[in-house]
């Protein structure tokens, strides 16, 4: 990756800086934390018997433990270390609601965590394509975030994407990794193929043509399959959409009385519960109000 400054006409190669300590990584991303992902940083070096857990975060979107392990060299297996870390998680369950609850002066229960959208995120200056390769299933809970800094203090954070044709770890899977069975069995990795499971062709070509017209409202705009909705994020949520059997439920992520919604289209659900972000929803059967609708959620992104 070449990162460059631009000076009037000219563009001048800024030189990276790399880390000299794993710490180093470690302290960027935790205090930056909220603003890169969005998740809440719980604890720094967390133990849990015997093992060290470099950060322990919590997603309070989908209600869920995060662990980001830091690395500096290449020699080492993400598959390894990151199975074994949600299934240490998943056996003790009772620890890292303790932990949250003390460090965070909260009292979580553990009906309030969803262990199924459990991850582990390795954040390193670069990965091998071994490293790549082998975390490269759909339904793996192991993301990879690229790091480097180069002159000028710049920061670039770059997850590694998954390719659209991973394949299940199940097809790989043999009857000895009963540690990636268990993970597997109880930790899901939702798709966009789970929300349009069984539904019509006529919803499925409903739901194309809103995802394909928020996507265009912005050139970075990603999916995110959760698992109750369908994410579209920008830095942050835009607009989230639950697929059902007969139209499609839109929440815009604007707080009650930030929208201007001319034709009143939109529901108040900031007193009611919800799944999605935001105080404004929308449901929709047809694509009459297509445009006006990408002009409200066109209004989340500023």
């Amino acid at each position: 990756m070449k990162i460059f400054q631009q000076n009037k006409s000219d563009l001048k190669g800024l030189k990276e800086k790399p880390f000299k300590l794993e710490k180093e990584i470690q302290k960027i991303v935790e205090n930056n934390l909220d603003q890169v992902s969005g998740y809440q940083v719980i604890k720094s070096e967390f133990t849990i018997k015997s093992n060290r857990i470099d950060t322990l975060a919590f997603d309070e979107e989908n209600r869920s433990f995060v662990i980001i392990e830091y690395k500096r060299d290449r020699n080492y297996s993400v598959v390894d270390q990151g199975v074994s870390y949600l299934n240490l998680m998943l056996e003790y369950k009772a620890d890292f609601i303790v932990e949250y609850n003390e460090s965070q002066k909260n009292n979580l229960k553990r009906n309030e965590v969803d262990w199924s959208q459990s991850k582990v995120i390795f954040v390193a200056p670069s990965f091998t394509d071994f490293q790549r390769q082998s975390s490269n299933f759909k339904d793996l809970p192991i993301e990879l975030w690229e790091i480097k800094r180069f002159e000028n203090e710049i920061i670039v954070i770059n997850p590694v994407k998954k390719s659209q044709s991973a394949p299940s770890i199940k097809q790989v899977q043999t009857k000895e990794d009963s540690t990636i069975g268990k993970v597997v069995e109880e930790i899901k990795v939702y798709t966009e193929e789970d929300h349009l499971a069984g539904k019509s062709e006529e919803i499925i070509e409903l739901y194309e043509t809103y995802k394909n017209a928020i996507l265009n409202l912005a050139t970075d705009i990603e999916l995110f399959p959760k698992k109750l909705y369908i994410a579209f994020k920008k830095d942050k949520n835009l607009a989230d959409i639950h697929v059902q059997q007969k139209g499609l439920k839109i929440w815009i992520n604007m707080h009650k009385g930030d929208l201007d919604d001319p034709k009143n289209i939109t529901n108040d659900v900031s007193r009611k519960g919800h799944w999605g972000n935001g105080d404004y929803e929308v449901i929709v059967s047809d694509t009459q109000n297509l445009e006006y609708i990408m002009s409200l959620i066109k209004q989340v992104i500023g």
